[in-house]
């Protein structure tokens, strides 16, 4: 059992992050907290930083930053995110340096811990003092940028951060959702430290979230042979939650010239373009996280633990842990972490603790994510993902030489193939330490297959271009981590024999209504049901259901009843088997098509009936009336009102196979099903002398509802329609809104 060390205080205006970032009041406190004072040098580096950078807003509001330096453009670009949504730029650095609960109280202090056990301001201050001039220079960018718009916007009442420093870009340095610390589960921590140690399951691992969807993403690209124009095409379809990031582009005299999305409080494009090369990040590439079972030895009140014929100390840390309180006063709780030299410790199984080894190379992290934006051709952008720190996500890449590129994965650590890496490994054997990392040209990648086409879904890479697929046979099994999908199998189906892609036509293709999954399932209900004695009840309460299933084309669409009717079916089956599909290792959409027994399609069907006929006063509703679009707040944490205003839309959550996701992940309050995952930024490029490029985006790019920029794309969106990007100033001239300096 560890000794937890539990110390609470009262501690009004703590900061664990010292004077250099002090703590914003609470809205509530008596007595609000001063801004820091900015000296007269640096309100006068700020201001001439601001007079050479230009933010052109386009009619979409979208700000396109012109800056003489990169490092300009990257203080136009932070300064122009704090315009938008200033509130989820400063909770994404609250998050990723763990101190949400000295905004959200004490329910958050176990996310903290997790955070704190690997980001610490001394480390990333180091790794800053560490950096090379050039990237300092960036962070600086940063800071300044976001500082000089607290300092013009006194209005502005941050949470908690009144001063942004450089070194804090560090501690949020890749641009991935679901990042690799917030794979550790929160409750299997809490147990551990939070009170008595008790096993968790045993099938518990890290890293393969078979029914995280629909958090994935959708990437294709392709080669100049089969588009119209004879050049290579590249689709960007990530599906995060909704606002998760707004939409940008940055340009400076030294060659930056990116456009796409990036992730609020970053200052390097994630998923997008530039006038040379294009990248789309879908997440599921290869295992890259490990769990350690270690063997841990009580002696004089410390810890040891076994590694060969040795005993080493478990290090004890202890970690403060900030938190406010119901009345709005601080408190704080000191947790005792461990840790090995694999890394922390984060939970018990079968007496063992566990402890979990991850890539931590923040540097080289935001190094890679930054300078891929810049790459010009095939060769620069190889040379960015050979710094290998793109530890959760594949890589779809095209360009203008007409290159079409797949990486699945980009930090693989080399491992001994004996052991079962998809569960914890014995930590006191050395035989189960990393051997470094695989070298690119190890790693599971295409480039320009002569089928023509690339594709992704967060499936295996086994199916990524048909024919030219890379052989499973080839590679170690810890080199992939999620198996075949339903989307999978549309995106091959859709592109396989598909020539003379334009950008409209590949549009059509990323959003073809086919729901996969339903394939086998469907079968199955009908042969379910022909079978039923004729005197069975359900021969005639089901025989309209099943009526309007046998004659479905399996597509989904605002007014289709039988889409209806399949996807509430499909819920349900979901939702009474998902524990059992757990258990069982297996995706639960796989589970359901598997090992389901007709009494429990029949079930679930009726089931479905009943709910739709509750609901909506019949199971013939369609899927557009129950299917919604609503954005009502600029709230992080969406309210959902039926009778508020909404669109229909017509796609489906990409469980399903739908290729454009809508899906909704938040507890239903309302009788609609309301999206709030899954297509949000998406966007398709032609590259050649001159970029072309289309794109659409959930809602719109400002998170003020008093803009007129909050909702406006929110109706084509709903439609899958398309928005031209405005890629070229002359362009951008042509349907500029407003044209400023920061400050002005």
């Amino acid at each position: 059992m560890p000794a937890i060390r539990l110390i609470v205080t009262a501690i009004l205006g703590f900061t664990s992050l010292g004077a250099a970032a002090p703590v914003a009041a609470f809205q509530g406190d008596p007595t609000p907290m001063a801004r820091p004072a900015h000296s007269a040098a640096e309100l006068a580096r700020w201001k001439k930083t601001a007079g050479r950078v230009t933010i052109m807003r386009d009619k979409w509001g979208i700000p396109h930053v012109f800056g003489k330096r990169d490092a300009d453009a990257v203080f136009g670009l932070l300064y122009a995110q704090a315009e938008d949504d200033f509130n989820r730029v400063e909770l994404n650095y609250i998050n990723a340096m763990g101190r949400l609960a000295e905004v959200e109280g004490e329910s958050a202090l176990w996310r903290d811990l997790r955070m704190k056990m690997y980001i610490t301001p001394a480390s990333m201050q180091a790794k800053y003092a560490a950096s090379p001039a050039w990237l300092k220079e960036l962070m600086v960018g940063f800071a300044d940028g976001l500082n000089y718009y607290l300092h013009t916007h006194p209005e502005v009442k941050p949470k908690l951060i009144t001063r942004f420093e450089p070194w804090m870009a560090l501690s949020f340095s890749e641009g991935s959702i679901g990042g690799d610390i917030e794979s550790i589960d929160l409750k299997d921590l809490e147990r551990f430290y939070g009170k008595a140690p008790q096993p968790a399951l045993a099938m518990a691992s890290i890293g393969r979230n078979l029914d995280a969807e629909p958090r994935g993403s959708n990437g294709f690209a392709i080669s100049p042979k089969l588009s119209a124009s004879g050049k290579a095409l590249l689709l960007i379809n990530p599906h995060t939650s909704f606002y998760f990031r707004p939409e940008v582009h940055m340009v400076s005299e030294q060659g930056l010239n990116a456009y796409g999305a990036v992730t609020w409080g970053q200052f390097f494009i994630y998923q997008g373009f530039n006038d040379k090369t294009g990248w789309m990040h879908t997440s599921g590439g290869g295992d890259v996280i490990d769990e350690y079972l270690e063997t841990v030895i009580e002696r004089d009140g410390k810890f040891f633990y076994k590694y060969g014929q040795q005993e080493r100390q478990v290090e004890a840390r202890p970690i403060t842990l900030p938190y406010k309180t119901p009345s709005g006063a601080m408190a704080s709780k000191t947790v005792t972490a461990y840790f090995t030299h694999h890394g922390p410790v984060v939970r018990e199984l079968d007496g063992k603790w566990v402890s979990v080894k991850m890539m931590d190379e923040p540097l080289k992290a935001l190094t890679q994510s930054y300078t891929r934006t810049k790459a010009r051709d095939y060769e620069s952008f190889y040379k960015a993902m050979e710094l290998r720190t793109n530890s959760s996500n594949n890589t779809v890449y095209a360009d203008a030489r007409g290159n079409i590129a797949y990486f699945h994965g980009n930090f693989i650590p080399k491992r001994d193939p004996r052991f079962n890496w998809n569960k914890p490994v014995d930590g006191s054997l050395p035989a189960t330490e990393w051997q470094g990392l695989h070298a690119i040209k190890d790693t599971i990648t295409l480039f320009n297959p002569a089928s023509g086409y690339i594709s992704n879904t967060n499936n295996w890479p086994f199916s990524a271009s048909g024919a030219n697929s890379p052989r499973r046979q080839d590679y170690p099994d810890y080199m992939w981590s999620l198996p075949e999908n339903a989307r999978g199998r549309h995106a091959e189906r859709v592109l396989k024999n598909a020539r003379g892609f334009t950008l409209d036509s590949l549009i059509a293709a990323a959003y073809d209504s086919h729901l996969t999954a339903f394939e086998p399932l469907v079968p199955q209900l009908l042969k379910d049901y022909d079978a039923l004695p004729a005197n069975d009840p359900r021969k005639a309460g089901l025989g309209a259901q099943v009526a309007a299933l046998r004659g479905w084309d399996l597509r989904a669409g605002v007014d289709s009843r039988p889409a209806s009717l399949a996807i509430y079916w499909g819920q349900d089956m979901v939702a009474q088997h998902a524990a059992r599909a757990r258990a069982a290792g297996l995706p639960t959409v796989d589970f359901i098509t598997s090992s389901l027994s007709p009494e429990e399609r029949l079930a679930s069907l009726q089931r479905a009936t009943d709910k739709l006929t509750a609901d909506f006063g019949t199971w013939q509703t369609p899927w557009g009336e129950i299917n919604r679009f609503q954005r009502v707040s600029g709230d992080v944490d969406q309210q959902y009102d039926d009778s508020k205003p909404s669109w229909p839309v017509g796609f489906a959550s990409a469980n399903w196979g739908s290729l454009a996701s809508f899906g909704m992940v938040a507890k239903q309050k309302t009788k609609r099903i309301y999206g709030d995952r899954g297509n949000s930024f998406v966007a398709v490029v032609e590259f050649g002398p001159r970029v072309r490029a289309k794109s659409i985006l959930a809602g719109g790019n400002s998170n003020n509802p008093a803009s007129k920029h909050f909702a406006d794309q929110a109706e084509m969106y709903s439609r899958g329609e398309f928005k031209d990007v405005l890629f070229y100033k002359e362009d951008i001239e042509k349907n500029l809104e407003r044209s400023y300096h920061p400050g002005e």
